[in-house]
This record gives C-alpha cells, sequence and structure tokens, in this order.
C-alpha cells in the first residue's frame, strides 16, 4: 500500500498480531471461535503483507495476482460457509475488498497511488460498509452494566472479547488500506 512507512509498518504489526492470535483461536474449546478463526487470520496476515510499506519493499508483479486468486478463494469459501452463518458474509466483503485491492495495485504503473483521481465508487462503498462495521463493532466492545453471563472462560483462545477487538483491529486496518487507494 501506499503512505509513510512509519504507520505503514504499525498497520504490518498490528495485522500480523491479529493473524497471530486468530491462528491461537483455531485451538479454542469453543466451536463459534475455532469457525471464523482460520479465515480471520488469513486476512490478518494478508493485509499485513499487503501493507508492507512500498518505499521499503515493492511486491514483484506476479504477486498482486497471487493475492487476488488466494483471496478469491476465500471470498468462495466464505459465501459457501454463509449458508449456515450470516458472520462470514463480512468475511466475503472482506476478501473481496483485498481482491479489489490487488487488482487496483497490479493495474497501477509502477504501483503508484491513484490520488488526485477521486474516490472510486466501489472504494467509496467498501470504506462506507467498512467504517459501519468498525463502528458497529466497536459498540458491541462497550461492556453492559450488571450482565454476567457465558461459560467461564478458560484460556487465551477462548476469549471472545479478544476476538472482537481483533475484527474491530483488522475493520480499522481495512479503512487504512482503502484510504490509501
Amino acid at each position: 500500500m501506499h503512505g509513510p512507512a512509519s504507520p505503514g509498518w504499525l498497520l504490518v504489526a498490528l495485522c500480523a498480531a491479529t493473524g497471530a492470535y486468530c491462528l491461537l483461536r483455531l485451538r479454542s474449546g469453543v466451536e463459534e471461535q475455532r469457525r471464523a478463526a482460520g479465515g480471520e487470520a488469513l486476512m490478518g496476515f494478508g493485509m499485513a503483507a499487503m501493507a508492507v510499506p512500498a518505499a521499503v519493499f515493492t511486491p514483484p508483479s506476479w504477486a498482486w495476482p497471487l493475492y487476488g486468486v488466494v483471496f478469491g478463494a476465500a471470498a468462495l469459501h466464505a459465501l459457501w460457509a454463509a449458508r449456515s452463518d450470516a458472520h462470514h458474509l463480512h468475511h466475503l466483503v472482506g476478501a473481496a475488498a483485498m481482491v479489489y485491492m490487488a487488482v487496483v495495485m497490479a493495474g497501477t504503473p509502477g504501483h503508484a497511488s491513484g490520488h488526485g483521481s477521486g474516490v472510486a465508487p466501489l472504494t467509496g462503498a467498501l470504506l462506507l460498509y467498512f467504517t459501519g462495521y468498525v463502528l458497529l463493532s466497536g459498540v458491541r466492545l462497550v461492556p453492559v452494566p450488571g450482565v454476567v453471563g457465558g461459560p467461564p472462560v478458560t484460556g487465551w483462545a477462548d476469549r471472545p472479547e479478544l476476538a472482537r477487538a481483533c475484527r474491530v483491529s483488522m475493520g480499522i486496518a481495512m479503512l487504512a488500506m482503502l484510504l490509501t487507494m
């Protein structure tokens, strides 16, 4: 992606840490945690790889179509999984956004940013979607006084509040990546 190196590296670190936690969630004893963790880990690591500042490392020309194929496959998987769990619709939008960014990056000569050309309608729609997602997910992080429930938490992989925080982090990272397009 394009932008200053320091925020780019912070974005890489955030996405990689989120991906690592999602891998940890694959070991959860809670089926709901495991179900979404693999796709979220792929998104976290994929976003980290795409966010490496272009001034530091310019991916080879074959990398962008590879991202498109990998996230296209992830989008198809999310579409299939959405038949039984609506949460996968968000994974579908996220994977489609990654395919879109890979296509845009593959099509820009020298991977130069398209600043000044205005915001493409699809970029604008994705910005609106992820802004809404981050705000709604952020509200869900706010604790409700007097509400206690759910099974006792036994390990880091079984912390639903950490999973929600990771989703908010990835939503914010997606917004940052879309804004640089």
